[in-house]
Parts: structure tokens; sequence; C-alpha cells
């Protein structure tokens, strides 16, 4: 996380006298929202929620009331101090960094709604979603951990969320900001039967597909994707496959599936030999993957095919996460750019599946992920005065 709340998040917690008050006769709510990680999505939600904040309260009569911001180290709370405040018009001040306390004053003691948005990567924040949703406060979040980590936790999370005090929601933990997670909930909550999920679920490893035509070595190709920020900072963590593996883990649990990351059987793209390297010794030995993929390239060549990388989930819990030679006539082969593509087939959708695709990479819809998910919390609102 960035030790360093962005521009726009000063801007949210000033005062918003200046908005509009929604008309008499709206339905009023309000949520106070804490946002955990100001990092590439987390600032992005946070200039998302800024301009958008006019549009929902004129709308909707949605008030999104940004009350702190968590990095790294710092965290930034609104009203730290009122002599303070008052002689600086609610300026907001740093204090070190204490989930705990930050959790308290997003609460408060006035019995308001309260959320806290995730955008970390981080296990330790993961760890106290169960006590913030047991304690009422809603949780959204991009953060993968919570979802494919130990399967205690996940029971934690999801056994918190049985009370009805608050709601979870991670929409934006598999695919960005395509409607995923919430097309599976909606196929189990209406009583279908799902059959199996495949998918392309990476978008970094969708543009390595769709642009290694044998013009150019795979080595360059990852390189540009490096420097394009499709990439981890460490280029091996999306040839490994687990963030693919992590993504089917999260989908089995939403499908009542008790499967776990080391249940998915995964063929990483890395060379053990390169695995082992150091991060600026394997930027400088990359083109020892151009033989090998240039192999694979060959091979679905030889076909009639075409080279994709897939996660593939069974009903039975099997999972696999592979490099597959598909034939050209495959939805699979005909996505652009970064898009990712999700196949369902269920008992409904046995003969002609339901497909989603889109970006499935970037700051923006991964954050627009996110604030989806904000609003459909926000929706299950009540009223306040």
């Amino acid at each position: 996380m960035n030790s360093c709340v962005p521009p726009v998040a000063e801007s949210l917690l000033q005062p918003s006298a200046v908005l509009a008050p929604p008309a008499r006769t709206m339905r009023r709510r309000v949520l106070a929202v804490g946002v955990i990680g100001p990092g590439r999505v987390g600032s992005a939600l946070l200039e998302q929620l800024r301009a958008s904040q006019p549009r929902l309260r004129r709308d909707l009569g949605l008030v999104l009331d940004l009350r702190g911001v968590v990095a790294s180290r710092q965290m930034w709370l609104d009203s730290d101090d009122p002599e303070l405040n008052a002689r600086h018009a609610r300026a907001q001040t740093w204090r070190p960094n204490d989930l705990d306390e930050f959790a308290a004053h997003l609460r408060g003691e006035d019995g308001r709604h309260a959320l806290l948005v995730d955008c970390s990567a981080s296990d330790e924040v993961a760890d106290r979603y169960a006590d913030w949703l047991n304690a009422g406060i809603h949780v959204a979040t991009p953060n993968k951990l919570a979802g494919s980590g130990p399967l205690k936790r996940w029971q934690a999370i999801r056994m918190a969320c049985a009370g009805g005090n608050a709601w979870f929601r991670c929409e934006a933990t598999v695919c960005a900001g395509l409607p995923v997670v919430q097309t599976l909930r909606d196929f189990v909550d209406t009583g279908d039967e799902l059959l199996d999920v495949e998918g392309m679920f990476s978008g970094t490893l969708a543009w390595l597909c769709n642009r290694h035509d044998g013009s150019q070595p795979f080595s360059a190709l990852l390189r540009e994707a490096h420097a394009l920020g499709y990439t981890e900072p460490d280029p091996r963590s999306d040839l490994s496959g687990m963030d693919v593996a992590r993504k089917l883990v999260i989908l089995a649990r939403e499908a009542g599936l008790p499967l776990s990351l080391e249940d998915v059987a995964v063929e990483s793209l890395v060379p053990p030999a390169l695995a082992a390297l150091s991060l600026e010794d394997f930027m400088r030995r990359m083109d020892e993957l151009d033989a090998p993929m240039a192999a694979k390239l060959a091979e679905a060549r030889a076909g009639g095919g075409v080279l994709r990388h897939v996660g593939r989930l069974g009903r039975d819990g099997r999972a696999s996460v592979r490099l597959a030679v598909l034939p050209r006539e495959h939805a699979f082969a005909h996505t652009r750019l970064t898009d990712n593509v999700v196949q369902f087939r269920t008992r409904r959708y046995r003969d002609n599946p339901m497909l989603v695709q889109g970006p499935g990479a970037g700051p923006e819809v991964t954050a627009a992920g996110v604030f989806a998910d904000v609003l459909r919390i926000a929706e299950s609102l009540g009223a306040q005065a």
C-alpha cells in the first residue's frame, strides 16, 4: 500500500455543505465509508467516489460520507482534534496506523451505517473481516486473500454474514469490474445447478496469448506488458497461474464447494530454474522463456488451434489452470487485448452456456467493480432522518 493519501482523499474528507440536500420526499441514506489501501485501485475508487457524490445525493438520496483512509503506516481521520479542526476548517491530521481504532472511528457511537473498503492485498486486514462484520460493519473488497485464503477464515466470514448485521461483497476479486461473482450468486440463489465454469481469468495472460503470434519473442511481449503495467511488479506472479487459481477458489466457495488453493492443479509457465531467481536476475534471463513458448505456439498451430490460458472448475470440485490449445471456433479464441471471458454452464444453461466478457485488468475497472459493491450495500440500508 502507498504511504500517503492522494489529493482526492483530501477533497472527499472536507465538509460537503456545498452539495444540495436531497428532496424532502426522497428516501435518504447515509453510509460512512473508510478506505484501506490508497494505492492504484484505492486511488481510482476515491476519485470515482468524489465524482459521483453529487449525482448520488441528488438522484438517489445517498450520502457516501468518507470518514478516513488507512495507508501502510498511517491513517487519516476526519475531526481528529476539535480545536485544530475549528482553526483550520475541519482539517484532518495523520495518526499512526491502527486498524482497531480506525474501525471504531468509522462505526462511531450513533448507530450509523458503516462500510470498510479494503483495497489492500493484506492478510492482516483480511483476518479482521469476520470481527468487523460481527460488529455490524459492512465490508467490500478486491482483496483476493479473504476468499482464497484459509478455509476456516472464509467460513468465519460467511458465518458473520449469516447473522444479518452486515454485508460482505467481493465482486472485484474475480475479473475486475465484470459481474462474475454476482452472476454465479444469482445461479445459486435461484436454484440453478452449476455444472462447470471455464474462463480466461487473467487479463495479463489474455494479452500475452493474443499478441503471441511468433512475430516477436515471448520475452519481448512480456517486457512490453510489464512496461505497460499489465503485469504484477514481478511478472512471475502472473505466469505462475496462482492468481487464476485464487479466482477459481473464490468462485468454488461462492458455489458452496470447500475448495482450497492447494486443491487446484496449476501448470506454471515459469520453469523451476527461473522461479528460484531474484526478480532482477529473472528480468535479465527472461529470454529463456522464448523457446518453450515458441514450441507451444507451434503445437497449437499444427493442430489448427490457438493458445489460451484457461482456468476450469467442475461441479465435482476439481479445478485446473493451464495453457490450453483451443479450436479457432471456440469462444475464447476471439478475445481482445486484456479481455477476460468466463463461461458458465449450468442446468439451465447446459446447451448454450452463458458468457461474461470484457476488460479484466486495470485500476479503473477494478475500482468500478468495488464501487458497484458499495452501491449494492448502500441500497440495502434503511432510510435515515
